[in-house]
């Protein structure tokens, strides 16, 4: 009996068994990248991750609409010495604290209302009377665009220096390698640290570059810098391959420039790769620099970042979770829909994945 995939045995390696059970008519002539589309569209899985990481985008860019017209507060407006009106019911947004009854009492935030004040402090205050919801979505902007951002600055010079290195080789290729393997020397949370750490005093002043300490494109160059040899290395053995294919070398026997067969023969053949990681890279770059901004070392207060979020939670943990608890599920909800929607590219670019069959 012919090979087929039922509905409940599709996973994200099934791309090339529906691929091949395609009428030859249906594909006959068609391009690589829409024979691809044609796999990836099939993947249900992947695509509903895909439109659960569109909904967190959205949500994010409409952050000043949101604080605007439903919040009525900003990011880093505090509301510590006001009342707030629950249900009929005034409310301090953060309690006084002190000694009551011959105790020390803590000064503690209120808790989600959950729309019972009219759209305010939907997910509560934090320590500084700020409103968390409306400080999530605009640390979900920051968080985005540190991740999208250096992703793109990483996959860029990943992607030159690959070329550079595999095309022309000798003592080019040789500087090349040895900067990959010392960047691969140092675990990549230490040197970010390190460098964010340094950064984070005095700026960049360097090159007629000048950035200012707090901006937020430090964190963005860190994690784009620290991160190019794990893009470069993989896309070198990659173009090493394609080097000596017959198609090169009859380019070449044309007279073509090496700047024409790096970029016009050699680029195209892993742009398939370059997607993947530049998709799988963002969701690393995220819980990066949520990491290096939880040790003080990525993004500086008083801007809102996820997680910035999850350090400002943590001395309030046992009393109020949700200070910390609702950044942290925004980074794995983010990072959950774009490895899976990471992973279907992949299957589908790669027509050799396996597949589970059945006879």
């Amino acid at each position: 009996m012919a090979e087929r995939v039922t509905e409940s045995e599709f996973t994200l390696e099934s791309a090339s068994l529906l691929a091949a059970a395609d009428e030859p008519s249906a594909i006959r002539g068609r391009s690589p990248w829409y024979l691809a589309w044609r796999r990836l569209r099939r993947n249900y899985v992947a695509f509903f991750f895909l439109g659960l990481f569109i909904v967190i985008v959205v949500a994010c860019m409409l952050a000043p609409v949101y604080a605007k017209h439903v919040a009525h507060t900003g990011p880093n407006t505090n509301h510590i010495l006001e009342n707030v009106r629950v249900n009929g019911k005034e409310t301090p947004v953060v309690s006084p604290g002190g000694i009551i009854k011959g105790k020390l009492v803590a000064s503690i935030p209120i808790g989600p209302t959950w729309f019972g004040a009219g759209g305010k402090f939907v997910l509560g205050a934090d320590q500084n009377g700020r409103d968390v919801a409306v400080r999530l979505l605009y640390g979900g902007r920051t968080s985005l665009f540190v991740g999208i951002i250096s992703s793109l600055i990483c996959v860029f010079f990943a992607v030159i220096l690959a070329l550079l290195a595999a095309y022309y080789g000798g003592w080019g290729d040789f500087v090349i390698t040895r900067f990959f393997d010392l960047m691969f020397a140092f675990p990549v949370i230490l040197l970010g640290i390190a460098l964010g750490s340094a950064l984070a005093i005095n700026g960049f002043h360097h090159f007629g570059i000048n950035i200012e300490s707090g901006s937020i494109w430090i964190p963005t160059l860190i994690i784009s810098y620290v991160l190019v040899p794990y893009v470069g290395r993989p896309l070198r053995g990659q173009v090493l391959s394609l080097r000596e294919k017959e198609f090169v070398e009859a380019s070449i026997a044309q007279g073509a420039s090496p700047f024409r067969v790096m970029f016009v023969e050699l680029l195209p053949n892993i742009a398939s790769s370059i997607l993947v990681f530049f998709t799988l890279i963002i969701a690393n770059n995220i819980i990066l620099e949520a990491a290096l901004s939880f040790l003080g070392a990525g993004v500086q207060p008083p801007t809102a970042s996820w997680g910035t979020q999850i350090a400002d939670g943590q001395q309030l943990i046992v009393t109020r979770p949700w200070l910390s608890l609702a950044p942290g599920l925004a980074i794995i909800l983010t990072v959950l829909a774009l490895n899976v929607f990471g992973d279907g590219l992949r299957d589908a670019l790669d027509p050799r994945a396996k597949v589970k069959v059945s006879h």
